[in-house]
Formats: structure tokens, sequence, C-alpha cells
């Protein structure tokens, strides 16, 4: 049977939901990033802002040079990772087989659907933008591999079929870059012998590869075919949930610390109640100003999804792990082993039902008007000491 993968790419993700947040940066060069006096760097480019040749990754710094009017919008991953929820769980009620490969991509299996992969494509694409007003580029293929390979190729807002049997067609006048497996050490040794596009590569005979690249170069001759018969992987049950930040100048300060420890716990908290989930590993991952990375976590007696015992447990960890003084680049929080809500009972000890109606009067309030709505005052800039009871 012919399989019918379908790829999805949401169009320059970050600045598309920066746009639904405030309309005017429409049409706009800007990107999402840190300032370009503060080591930032790009996140993501609005499709105005590459036109001048910016891309992710490049120092905010050379943007600004690059386009003097580049405005930078500054992170929230909270938000990027509620509307990919949102987008990912149409697709998952929309196809039998979904793998979700970032915050922002995803393959579906559609091989048994009565609709054909444009038609699904199309449909969905529509869906995406009217219900989430987020643009998406689509690829529909027999494989993973080419079907990704057509979504790059129809961005922005694209959607490119190949069909069965055309795949080496498609692939052979691209790039050899474009190939998964071709980095740009590779890119280099085939550019020295002659080879740019994917089609040269194919027209080698596969020994020649093998002697360039070992038995690596049997994987690019069969790739450069559109040959991959890797499968689409149903990712329905998310693990872990996390989000982390990075700061424009490194923090020092306890008090600050500790307050945006408990700003991301707050966020962890109320995504993992929107699900009905909760989890029973906290982790914490730490940057030092020398780019030394660390991780730490722990194992909680009863699965939860309320702020305080994340925040808790995040506060120890982090307390162990940080000296006095010590520079931190980068602060993350997040929560592991997610399941369904269960709380086994305790006959003596019922003050998590109260902590239940209060998150659940808390979360009513900030769906209805806005997630700043109520802020605990230790989450705030400002206050001299940080509440070590919550």
């Amino acid at each position: 049977m012919r399989r019918t993968i379908l790829h999805v790419d949401l169009d320059a993700f970050f600045c598309a939901v920066e746009i639904i947040r405030n309309p005017s940066l429409a049409g706009v060069p800007f990107v999402v990033g840190g300032q370009p006096g503060a080591r930032g760097v790009v996140a993501s480019a609005s499709y105005p802002a590459r036109e001048f040749g910016i891309r992710s990754a490049m120092p905010t710094a050379q943007a600004v040079r690059i386009c003097p009017d580049l405005v930078i919008v500054s992170s929230n991953h909270g938000n990027y990772s509620e509307y990919s929820e949102k987008v990912m769980d149409l697709l998952r009620n929309s196809a039998p087989i979904v793998e979700q490969i970032s915050i922002d991509e995803a393959f579906l299996d559609i091989s048994d659907a009565p609709e054909t992969g444009e038609q699904m494509a199309r449909e969905l694409q529509k869906k995406i933008n009217e219900q989430f007003s987020l643009p998406t580029s689509w690829g529909v293929a027999p494989s993973k591999l080419v079907a990704k390979i057509a979504t790059e190729i129809g961005k922005p807002e694209g959607l490119v079929v190949v069909l069965p049997g055309k795949e080496e067609e498609f692939l052979a006048p691209l790039a050899v870059d474009m190939l998964w497996g071709v980095g740009p050490k590779s890119r280099d040794r085939l550019l020295d012998v002659g080879i740019r596009t994917i089609g040269d590569i194919s027209a080698l005979e596969p020994e020649r590869l093998k002697e360039m690249f070992g038995e690596r170069g049997l994987e690019l001759a069969a790739r450069a075919r559109g040959v991959d018969e890797r499968p689409v992987a149903a990712t329905h049950r998310r693990r872990s949930i996390s989000s982390e930040r990075t700061f424009e100048q490194d923090i020092s300060d306890e008090v600050e610390l500790r307050r945006i420890i408990l700003s991301i716990s707050e966020g962890l908290g109320r995504r993992l109640r929107k699900k009905g989930l909760a989890g029973s590993t906290v982790r914490i991952k730490l940057r030092w100003a020398d780019f030394q990375t660390i991780t730490r976590q722990v194992r909680l007696d009863q699965p939860t999804d309320q702020d305080t015992e994340i925040n808790r447990a995040a506060r120890r960890l982090f307390s162990n792990a940080w000296k006095p003084g010590q520079k931190v680049r980068l602060l993350g929080v997040g929560v592991a082993d997610l399941g369904k809500r269960v709380r086994q009972l305790d006959l003596f000890d019922r003050s998590w039902e109260e902590d239940d109606r209060l998150f659940a009067a808390i979360d009513r309030i900030r769906n209805k008007y806005g997630r700043n709505a109520l802020r605990r005052a230790n989450t705030l800039k400002g206050k001299k000491k940080p509440d070590l009871k919550q």
C-alpha cells in the first residue's frame, strides 16, 4: 500500500503569535529575540525581516545593522506553547497518526484516510488559519523526507504535493544541502567534486558515495532518490512540559531568580490543569555565565498540577545547585512523567482540596480576563524579600 505522509510547519511561528497579540506588527520587519546590547539572538524573524537576510540564530546586533528600523519583540514562550498545543490537538483529532517533532512541526500519516493528501492538507491549512489565525505550509508525499522538503519549497503558506513515483524527479534540481544528512562539511565535500544538486547525487554510483562518506554514503544515495521508510510515530502522550528564560543580562540576585522560578511554576501549573494532567517529577535547568549548563530533578510523592508544589520542588533544587552571587544566564523549570491527575487520599491532610478550589477559581478569572488578571505579589519586580512559604 502506498503511504500518504503530510508534513506541516507553522510559518514563522513565534512571529505569527506576536502578530495575533499585536496586529500592528503585520507587514513590519521584526524579530522575536533578545536585545542587541545584551548578547541577544534572533529566535524567529518575520518574513519582511527575512527579505533583509535576517535569520534565526543571528545575533540581534547584526540584524539591527542590516535593518536599522527592525522591531525587536521579547519572547513569550508560554503563549507559543499554548498555541502549539491547540494546533497539535486539532491535528490529532483529524488524522489517525500524528508525530509532533517540534513546537511548530508535525508529520501526519493518512494512508488509510478516504481523502487525498492534498484534500486533507488544504482542509487543515484552512482550519488552522480560521480557528487560530496562524499561517502554515504543507508538504504531501509518500515519505517523511520528501514531505518535509516539499514543505520547505512551498513556504510561506504553500502546499506542495509530490505524487508517488515522482520523488526523484522532484528532488533532482534542488541544492544538495536540502537533503537530510548533508550538513556544511558534507556539502563542501560534494561541491569540491562538482556535485551541486540532489540529482547529481542520485546520478553517482552508490559505491562512489560510500568511498566519500562510508556507510552513510549509501544512505545519501537512497535519500537522493526519495527513499525513506521511516514510519510516522504517534506522539499522543506528552511526557513533559517545561519553560525556560534566557536573560539579556546575567542575573545573580536571589530574589529575582526565585521570582522567576515562581512565575514559571505558575505557568506550568496552569497548563497542566488545562490539560487535566499532573506530573511526578520536577526539573530545573541552569546555565551559568560561562555557558556551562546543568539539570537537576526530584521525584514527588504524588503527581501534581499545583503551582505551589512545583515551585517548592524547583526552589529546593535551585538552592542546592546555586551559590550566592553566582551569575545565571538561563533558568528553566519542567514537569515530567505526565499522566491523568490522580491523588491518593490522605485522611489527615485534605489541604490540597482547598488548593484545588483556589486554583480552579484563579484559572477561571485568568481565562476570562487574561493571564495577568491575578498575579502573586512575589512574582512582581521590586519585592524586597521572597515569600518562602509559596
